[in-house]
């Protein structure tokens, strides 16, 4: 009988200290996912300032560059791809479309360049400024999301964690990356 209260506490103790595990993984893996959800709040935040910015970027160049319609066309067409992929939160999408700005930003200062007086334009240098301290903004909350989703996406994988994760649901969170043309801040001019 004595044996059997033994084994029964051992298997007691031992069934709490699972239960104990299981939801302090559980606990972890919850803390771990929401900072990411709210490392990609930040960059949702300042990406909707700098895509409600562009179009006012857009009329300020337009006004000395008409003929470059093609160019802002492509650009509009980036900023919806952004927008749409913003709102759905795909990362991988707004990633794309990062891309695609990144790789005009070099041909738009290179029309600003080509005129004067868009380079004089006191609105035209205050986006670009705006621009420029938003693109420093969204650098570093990208290196944060990207730092958070990979300690979350390390997490789900390890055991005895990955069994936790897989109970709970958890998948693999996209990193945000820029690819194509080195992302520099705007040039500015004085």
């Amino acid at each position: 009988m004595e044996v059997l209260l033994i084994v029964g506490l051992i298997l007691g103790v031992l069934f709490l200290a699972f239960i104990f595990w299981f939801f302090s993984t559980w606990n972890r893996l919850v803390g771990l996912e929401e900072n990411a959800i709210q490392a990609w709040s930040n960059i949702d935040v300042l990406l909707r300032q700098r895509y409600d910015m562009l179009p006012n970027l857009e009329r300020a160049v337009g006004k000395y560059a008409s003929h470059e319609k093609e160019l802002f066309m492509e650009f509009a067409k980036a900023r919806q791809m952004a927008a749409g992929a913003l709102q759905s939160k795909d990362v991988k999408g707004v990633s794309a479309a990062e891309s695609m700005m990144a790789n005009m930003m070099p041909r738009i200062t290179a029309v600003a360049e080509a005129y004067p007086e868009l380079k004089a334009d006191s609105s035209f240098l205050n986006i670009q400024k705006e621009l420029v301290s938003i693109e420093n903004q969204v650098a570093d909350r990208r290196e944060f999301y990207n730092s958070a989703s990979t300690n979350f996406n390390k997490a789900i994988q390890m055991i005895p964690t990955t069994f936790v994760a897989s109970i709970k649901g958890c998948q693999r969170r996209d990193l945000f990356e820029v690819q194509g043309v080195a992302r520099d801040a705007p040039v500015l001019f004085a």
